[in-house]
């Protein structure tokens, strides 16, 4: 299964904001996203807005990555632009389907 487009987008705009190369972009955020308890391949842009906010910015410190708390504001404000297309595996489309909520 493909990785989440929040996953994709975080670390992308890791990769043009910081001095971090591809690997260590991902690497930072699924370690950010084993900390939250969350999956890189179902993690939605709520979920990761969060992670920006209350994880990441301590990863990224810790890297030396300078001005990471403004670094994870600007990717969150970006993630609430991504559209996502509903996942025809999620639980939420599933029930959907069947007629509940």
């Amino acid at each position: 299964m493909a990785d989440a487009i929040a996953f994709d987008f975080t670390c992308q705009q890791l990769e043009e904001r910081t001095s971090l190369d591809r690997l260590e972009a991902r690497g930072t955020v699924r370690l950010a996203l084993k900390q939250a308890g969350l999956e890189v391949r179902t993690v939605t842009p709520d979920q990761m807005g969060v992670v920006l906010e209350r994880v990441l910015p301590a990863e990224l410190q810790a890297r030396g990555v300078d001005g990471h708390e403004s670094v994870c504001a600007e990717i969150g404000r970006g993630l609430t632009e991504l559209s996502v297309e509903a996942d025809g595996d999620s639980p939420e489309a599933v029930f959907e389907r069947l007629g509940g909520r």
